[in-house]
């Protein structure tokens, strides 16, 4: 009896031992299991940053340089109004046509007005690259002998050619997209559907294409608008003819005796073609007087 107390209290200080050494087990694993899911939460924090650095920062600079890129790219439309009063018309008209080739521009309108024979005026509408548009201003200025007006006006369309291209980009993707479905397309109704919708597209695609091309040729050549004005007193020239004195006083001369002698000759026939009625007139008269002497006396 005393050995079976024994062996029990022997078996179970073993069981005590056993329950202690797996308690302690699974305390190390579970430590453990901490440990590594601590390190992997950590990796991964650490991935997902990296991750998010690289994608955010080429994003941030990728806008920076679409921004520099913009404002480099910058589309405006510049158009200048100038009313000049210059000495020389023509001289003006000629300088500025030679300056206006001069910078690879042209002039596009050109009109002359004269007043009599006093005041010349005129009117020029030139264009001028972008680059050269305010040393054109200021060799235009320096032709004038007054400045009455100067105005200068600019547009930027800079998104707005940004909009377009943005659309027209858009636009070509469905021309694509209609085109492939137009070879695939095995019905007729669906065939003339899908042209419908490609001419309507094409020429939404023309529209915008022709208003990008106007954008361009305008900020690319600028506008400038001339009015000119001159006033001078023209001296009539004198012809060899006025000046010739000896010709002219013989002229006036016998156009003198001339005028007498058909004087003379009108005073003899009035006398010689009315002397019936002059003699009677005669008679009367000296009859008059006899009446009135012998009354008299």
């Amino acid at each position: 009896m005393r050995l079976s107390k024994t062996a029990f209290s022997f078996f179970l200080m073993v069981m005590l031992f056993g329950m202690a050494g797996c308690s302690s087990t699974s305390k190390n694993e579970s430590a453990k299991m901490s440990s590594d899911k601590g390190v992997m939460d950590s990796a991964q924090s650490a991935k997902s940053e990296k991750s998010l650095t690289s994608t955010e920062l080429p994003k941030t600079e990728k806008s920076i340089n679409t921004a520099n890129a913009k404002a480099n790219n910058q589309m405006v439309i510049y158009q200048a109004e100038l009313e000049l009063r210059v000495k020389n018309y023509e001289y003006t008209v000629q300088n500025l046509e030679e300056k206006a080739k001069k910078y690879g521009g042209y002039i596009a309108e050109s009109s002359v007005t004269k007043d009599g024979t006093e005041q010349v005026s005129g009117s020029m509408k030139l264009r001028i690259p972008q680059a050269h548009f305010q040393e054109f201003l200021n060799d235009a200025e320096g032709q004038a002998a007054e400045i009455l007006k100067r105005n200068i006006n600019g547009q930027d369309v800079t998104e707005e050619y940004v909009d377009l291209e943005s659309r027209l980009q858009s636009k070509r993707a469905v021309e694509e997209r209609l085109l492939s479905f137009m070879k695939n397309a095995a019905k007729t109704e669906d065939l003339l559907k899908i042209s419908a919708d490609l001419a309507s597209v094409q020429e939404e695609i023309e529209v915008i294409d022709g208003r990008m091309k106007y954008l361009e040729n305008q900020t690319s050549l600028s506008t400038v608008s001339i009015n000119l004005y001159e006033t001078k007193v023209v001296v009539p020239k004198l012809e060899k003819n006025q000046l010739n004195t000896w010709k002219k006083i013989k002229k006036q001369f016998m156009n003198s005796t001339n005028l007498m002698l058909a004087a003379l000759s009108g005073i003899v026939v009035f006398i010689l073609g009315n002397l019936p009625i002059l003699i009677i007139f005669v008679l009367l008269g000296f009859l008059v007087y006899l009446y009135y002497n012998k009354k008299k006396s």
